[in-house]
């Protein structure tokens, strides 16, 4: 028997491919561990470190930041954020829905997906100035309103919470409208279908079964959506008043003007959890849709072989 003949074992292809397998993965997991999972440790070892008496931290032990935060006032700081958060990705959920379902439907797929990807090659700041110019005192939706006699003075569209949640749905619209498009693209229509031959109308069958089987999209949108705006610091600053001051300003100023670095740590600490609790929600519903089609797969099988 010639040498060539001779296969090596399956367990040397194996181990092969797990070295080539590690071997890939280190860029990424270096990758990883410097941006992500370092950045993290360092703020959870500061919000247990004692503010330095000029700012920064001192190499002392203490859970003050964490006491801090059971102020009242932040308290309030906290719940203006999670209103203007829930508000925000709500509007954001139901205004979504229907351009996804649109987009999926039409047969120009590809010119809308580029009219909404149209925003991200603008930059934020610019995009939040344009919405300033547009409700300005002086601005072109006050000179219009005067130009048609509907008001004789301006109104005071910028500075309160309405500004600060119409311009974080403009912001983060396109990210709750892409993933509902993806699992509504993929979506079998032919349930839709089926449900109506039972007897749903449309409202009901759009309810009981599209809404159900694209659970996965709209939960990745509420979380793109609500996350954002939860930590939001641009938009509240230049459009927001007293009343809009948010998590991420005081994290900023808390930072920037008091040097009060534990105290940021520990409020950063809540959106870091914030975010990995709807990451984990995430990876949860994909699974349990990922076993439900799983599931629904074999059981078609079972009834075509049932069939033959």
């Amino acid at each position: 028997m010639k040498n060539e003949d001779v296969k090596p074992p399956a367990a040397s292809y194996k181990s092969q491919r797990i070295n080539q397998g590690a071997l890939y993965s280190w860029p990424m997991g270096v990758w990883f561990i410097i941006f992500f999972i370092a950045p993290i440790v360092i703020i959870t070892i500061y919000s247990f470190l004692k503010k330095g008496l000029y700012g920064g931290v001192e190499p002392i032990f203490s859970f003050r930041a964490y006491e801090q935060m059971s102020n009242p006032k932040y308290g309030i700081l906290v719940i203006r954020t999670l209103r203007i958060a829930v508000i925000s990705t709500l509007i954001t959920i139901l205004l979504a829905l229907p351009c996804g379902y649109a987009m999926a439907r039409s047969k120009n797929q590809t010119l809308l997906l580029f009219l909404v990807i149209i925003p991200f090659w603008t930059n934020s700041l610019i995009r939040i100035f344009a919405w300033m110019s547009i409700l300005n005192n002086d601005g072109i939706l006050n000179q219009i309103l005067l130009s048609l006699h509907i008001t004789k003075n301006y109104i005071q569209f910028l500075y309160n919470q309405g500004t600060v949640i119409l311009v974080s749905i403009y912001m983060y619209l396109p990210y709750a409208i892409l993933p509902i498009f993806t699992s509504i693209d993929k979506f079998d229509f032919s349930l839709l279908e089926a449900a109506r031959d039972l007897g749903a109308n449309k409202p009901q069958s759009m309810f009981k079964v599209l809404i159900p089987g694209i659970k996965s999209g709209i939960i990745t949108a509420v979380i793109f959506t609500f996350i954002p705006v939860f930590g939001a610091y641009t938009v509240p600053l230049l459009v927001g008043g007293k009343d809009s001051y948010m998590l991420g300003n005081i994290i900023v100023d808390e930072v920037q003007k008091t040097r009060n670095w534990p105290l940021a740590a520990a409020f950063s600490m809540v959106i870091t959890l914030a975010s990995i609790i709807g990451i984990l929600w995430i990876s949860r519903a994909n699974t349990s849709d990922a076993k439900m089609k799983a599931v629904s797969t074999k059981e078609e099988n079972y009834v075509t072989e049932a069939q033959k």
